[in-house]
């Protein structure tokens, strides 16, 4: 089951202070990957674009395995309280330096760099690897080797050849309804105002073949209020409600993406 999910740059409207909105994304990225969440859209909703590009900043820094972040991402306000952010520990970033560890399959992400007009790339080893791939200089690349130590010859790769999890990616659009309208699968809208979420329900999604989308509101508005008048023309779309009977007031982003991931993905197991 391919799962991605679509939050709001409001999300952070709650937090006043930097350091707490970095640490709330902070958790919202470690949901996702926890989860194998495929694709993060951040939608714009109210007024403050700020928390929305520090939302996708702080997102793609901590999907970034650690030895490429100085090369990818300069000093920056955005990054100024990066310090608190917990790692996501995923297969991308587990990768030891030994170069005598890695054997012919093995998958890797690095940086394409210019070496007297040659290309190579750096793969946080101790020594570079020459590239012949299409990624241009600068810029992250997967590759798999070919052959191991002591040759240690890679191809470039598409994430999608890759077996286990490999991270997720991030997309910002202007609205909510321009990624409901060019999705291509099912929706899940979480909602107070939908059906109970029922394991026969779930059952649907994680047996259907077509990859799901799954749907979070604000602070302030439900995906309902978000859209309007545009509900209606949402396609392969149903409101599910993964919090029946809650006793607060409102569930927040980070309780909502946990804990309707999780019951997502109790179903996708049992």
């Amino acid at each position: 089951m391919k799962l991605s999910v679509a939050i709001p740059e409001s999300a952070l409207s709650d937090e006043s202070l930097k350091i707490d909105k970095t640490r709330k994304i902070s958790v919202l990225a470690r949901a996702c990957a926890i989860f194998k969440i495929d694709t993060i859209f951040v939608y714009q909703e109210g007024n403050n674009r700020n928390d929305g590009s520090l939302m996708v900043m702080i997102l793609k820094y901590l999907e970034t395995p650690q030895f490429l972040r100085r090369r990818l991402f300069p000093k920056m306000n955005d990054l100024k309280f990066a310090g608190v952010l917990q790692p996501l520990k995923i297969p991308s970033h587990i990768t030891p330096v030994n170069s005598k560890k890695i054997i012919p399959g093995d998958v890797r992400e690095g940086i394409v760099i210019s070496v007297k007009g040659k290309r190579f790339v750096d793969v946080g080893i101790n020594q570079l690897i020459p590239f012949f791939g299409k990624t241009s200089i600068g810029k992250r690349v997967t590759v798999q080797f070919k052959e191991g130590y002591p040759k240690l010859s890679v191809k470039e790769i598409d994430k999608a050849e890759i077996q286990s999890y490999w991270g997720y990616s991030v997309k910002e659009r202007a609205n909510l309804f321009s990624i409901l309208a060019e999705w291509k699968g099912n929706i899940i809208i979480t909602s107070r105002k939908g059906k109970t979420a029922t394991k026969e329900q779930i059952a649907k999604y994680v047996k259907s073949d077509q990859p799901t989308l799954v749907v979070f509101g604000s602070p302030e508005k439900g995906v309902h209020e978000i859209l309007g008048g545009k509900m209606k023309n949402v396609q392969n779309a149903k409101s599910l409600n993964f919090f029946p009977n809650q006793a607060t007031e409102t569930v927040r982003l980070e309780e909502a993406l946990l804990g309707t991931l999780a019951i997502i993905n109790a179903q996708s197991t049992s």
